[in-house]
């Protein structure tokens, strides 16, 4: 799913991966990409790729979820490898300054619900670390893109001040 941030706090849209066309969005703030039950290590990704090929030209922040950070990450040449599974919460570690961990300790526990992980591609900075998983979350170095292994919207008050984070940012980028 797709899901594109309208407006402070209320308007959004929740649409289907494959229903997803970036120009129906001309309003849009920023998009979330969310999780997904796809194994990438198990299946042809090609389509996936195909039908994110919008973000290489995108401008407005985008913040990927499990699967999400996953495809953005292998839009921009990361590799993936499949993990123990971890479908509990973790305590993530913060390495790198990021406006999506601001009013955030540098650790927190998150939930994890994944059995797979990507590296860091080219041009995205390594944001933090768990025990489970090397790529916890990452950002682009120039673009506001941000990718994150855990799962925010189930992670309670840590994982709702990180979603109130990147509405911030999609606010900010857009004034």
């Amino acid at each position: 799913m797709i899901e594109s941030v309208v407006y402070e706090h209320m308007d959004t849209r929740v649409v289907p991966l494959f229903d997803f066309k970036r120009e129906l969005h001309p309003d849009a703030l920023g998009f979330i990409i969310s999780g997904a039950p796809i194994l990438i290590t198990e299946v042809d990704t090609e389509p996936y790729l195909e039908q994110f090929e919008w973000i290489k030209t995108e401008e407005k922040p985008i913040l990927g979820i499990c699967f999400g950070h996953q495809m953005l990450g292998l839009t921009f040449g990361a590799l993936s490898n499949r993990q123990r599974e971890d479908r509990d919460w973790q305590t993530v570690e913060v390495i790198a300054d990021c406006p999506l961990f601001n009013k955030l300790p540098t650790e927190i526990e998150l939930m994890e619900d994944h059995c797979e992980a990507i590296s860091i591609p080219k041009d995205f900075i390594h944001v933090a670390v768990s025990d489970a998983t090397v790529n916890e979350a990452m950002m682009h170095h120039s673009k506001p893109f941000y990718g994150v292994q855990f799962h925010p919207e189930v992670s309670g008050n840590h994982g709702a001040i990180i979603l109130e984070n990147f509405v911030h940012i999609c606010e900010d980028h857009n004034s």
